[in-house]
């Protein structure tokens, strides 16, 4: 008798999000198209608006994807060539490529070796009189000590950027992230906790400076129709993908819930001697866009044992920034960076999404247990 093949459990699946509001998502999505107004209508004003309010903070600013958030997210605050910007070596290179694109220099420090977000002590030394801005991660959606980051930056008269594109829904002392610095970027893509149908972003903001100016920044810089006071760019969250993102805001709450509750799950689950979550500051809440584990020997074999038993799994990221090619002239070398270069040996993302079943989880468990028996991997 055959013995029935286990379902999979694909790494990202979005259908108990569309299941839930289909149909408003359609009609949300067709008065968008029978209204015409695609670029920087009312739905992209209600959203920014919808947004602003959600994380209590004073502006929200639709663009066009979560790179081009972080790019406004400096230019808005003034950072450009001869600055250097402090960031972390564990991240998506969009953060790094945002600092380059308004001519900055990225200076990287080390992270924490428990949280593996940016450990303040490493930022504190590379700081120097050309130093104009720290753009912290909150990686996976755990947030940073944004209370040592807000001391150190205001005592060093420094901007201080969130890089909250992983992280909308997560919280520092009650706080929503991405309302800490001068100006945060967040992600709509598609995977993140609040995503789209496509690419989007927001710059977000306490400063009714940094807002206009990341406004005229978005159109070309332009202050009026046709009449440009610097030069911008094109980056403008659509009509469309505001709408669908109206439909989506007032669930993210549950959605954020959901995600945490599958993070329990996993951590009560999944046997530590095999490897470990990483830990959540007592002062955070973390919204879990991706469960990262980290997996001290043998993680590209437990990798390739998940994926034969049809569980997908990302490594977010196999390479830190300082050793990527296209970098090298910032002239870092390998072994200058540990904690962040051991990270990348040792991190593994395992599904996580609202819908995720119990059954699931179990699933990822046990095949994770069986691998270290089979394979004999772990601590």
């Amino acid at each position: 008798m055959d013995v029935p093949e286990a379902p999979a459990v694909p790494l990202f699946d979005n259908s108990h999000e569309l299941d839930a509001i289909w149909d408003p998502l359609m009609i949300a999505v067709s008065n968008v198209l029978r209204c015409g107004d695609y670029i920087l209508g009312n739905e992209t004003e209600q959203f920014e608006r919808a947004l602003a309010a959600w994380l209590q903070c004073g502006h929200a600013i639709g663009v066009a994807s979560g790179s081009d958030a972080l790019y406004l997210a400096l230019a808005g605050n003034g950072i450009g060539p001869g600055d250097e910007v402090v960031t972390s070596p564990f991240t998506f290179i969009a953060t790094v490529q945002a600092i380059t694109r308004v001519g900055a220099r990225p200076v990287f420090a080390d992270i924490d070796p428990h949280t593996l977000n940016l450990d303040e002590r490493f930022v504190e030394s590379v700081i120097t009189d050309r130093t104009a801005a720290v753009l912290v991660v909150h990686i996976f959606g755990q947030p940073c000590d944004m209370d040592t980051f807000g001391t150190l930056a205001g005592h060093r008269g420094l901007a201080l950027i969130e890089d909250a594109a992983q992280a909308l829904g997560s919280t520092w002392r009650g706080q929503r992230t991405g309302t800490f610095g001068d100006a945060a970027a967040i992600s709509f893509f598609p995977t993140k906790t609040l995503g789209a149908a496509g690419d989007g972003g927001a710059v977000v903001t306490n400063d009714a400076d940094i807002d206009q100016k990341v406004r005229r920044l978005r159109i070309h810089g332009a202050l009026e129709k046709y009449l440009y006071t610097v030069l911008g760019t094109n980056s403008r969250l659509d009509e469309l993908q505001a709408a669908i993102l109206n439909v989506k805001l007032p669930r993210l709450d549950a959605w954020i819930r959901q995600r945490r509750a599958i993070a329990d799950a996993y951590s009560d689950a999944i046997p530590r001697s095999a490897c470990r979550p990483l830990d959540e500051d007592e002062r955070a809440k973390g919204a879990f866009s991706q469960y990262t584990v980290r997996v001290p020997d043998g993680r590209d074999s437990l990798r390739d044992y998940l994926c034969q038993a049809r569980i997908g799994t990302a490594v977010h990221y196999p390479r830190p920034l300082h050793l990527q090619p296209a970098l090298s002239m910032l002239g870092y070398r390998q072994g200058d960076f540990p904690i962040a270069e051991q990270a990348c040996r040792e991190v593994l993302s395992l599904p996580c999404y609202p819908g995720l079943s119990g059954s699931a989880v179990s699933r990822v468990a046990e095949m994770i247990a069986e691998w270290q028996v089979n394979v004999g991997g772990g601590l």
